[in-house]
């Protein structure tokens, strides 16, 4: 394990997605970084948008990031970032599997909306699993969620923190509550904007410019849920709806059947708007 004053020397990511893509890509402007993908086709997938990321981040080094499909490759890691769909059954099997590939590691998690100190209990290592909350696109935004709970190992605040801040990062310290801070007060809202549409007809376009040019926001709300993803914001809607009991938390009706239809979002060509 790293010294608590420096960080993480040899972190990995597991995942191949957007954000742990973007994760490897800003870990590997300070060092090396292992990026472990589920198949030999998703490895595929993430080595091509690794390049597309590190090609537009400042410091990154494509030629710092190892993409492998072996666990036994994580063995002598300090740091394992889990970074797959928010599904907390998936997420505690393979924060186990990652344990024992990496058994002197810090475990992580990007979850967006699930309890941290349950994944913990969940994959059996709750004294080494805490929350690293980052946000799309990762090169760019700042902001870190860290959850630390109770039951974590002495050191791995600091070593966390020191590690976000070499990224240029800036980590707050967050609640053990679903969604944390910034999903907790963000979804009601964007979940409203849907609600305006279902109950006026308006235009998504028209609702977005109402919050861009007359609240200065820089992106819609209806953008915003298509740059997220339906399908995620549905899942951390169903999380906070589950906590809180608050209806506003939960998915809008236009969203969940804009997710059964495949419209996700820009990821998938169509959402609320119609991408290219």
């Amino acid at each position: 394990m790293s010294d608590a004053a420096g960080g993480y020397e040899r972190p990995a990511i597991a995942g191949s997605g957007t954000i742990a893509c973007g994760v490897a890509a800003s870990a590997s402007a300070v060092g090396q970084v292992i990026l472990l993908a589920r198949s030999d086709k998703s490895a595929e997938r993430a080595s091509a948008e690794l390049e597309a990321v590190c090609g537009k981040l400042e410091d990154a080094e494509l030629g710092r990031i190892r993409t492998t499909t072996d666990r036994s490759e994580l063995a002598g890691c300090d740091l394992v970032v889990e970074a797959i769909v928010e599904d907390p059954a998936k997420k505690a099997e393979l924060l186990g599997g990652l344990a024992e590939a990496a058994p002197d590691a810090d475990l992580a998690s990007t979850t967006s909306s699930l309890g941290v100190a349950e994944l913990g209990r969940a994959c059996g290592h709750a004294d080494r699993v805490f929350g690293l909350h980052v946000f799309n696109p990762v090169p760019r935004m700042e902001l870190v969620e860290l959850c630390l709970p109770d039951a974590l190992r002495n050191g791995v605040g600091k070593r966390v923190r020191t590690w976000c801040e070499q990224l240029g990062k800036r980590p707050i310290e967050v609640p053990d509550q679903t969604g944390f801070v910034v999903n907790r007060l963000l979804f009601p809202y964007l979940f409203d904007a849907v609600r305006v549409l279902e109950r006026t007809g308006m235009a998504a376009a028209d609702v977005d410019d109402c919050m861009t040019l007359g609240a200065g926001h820089p992106m819609g709300p209806l953008k915003l849920l298509d740059f997220v993803g339906l399908d995620v914001a549905q899942a951390i809607g169903e999380a906070l709806e589950a906590d809180s009991g608050d209806p506003d938390h939960a998915p809008p009706g236009r969203l969940v059947a804009l997710v059964g239809e495949g419209k996700l979002g820009r990821k998938a060509g169509a959402g609320f708007y119609e991408y290219d």
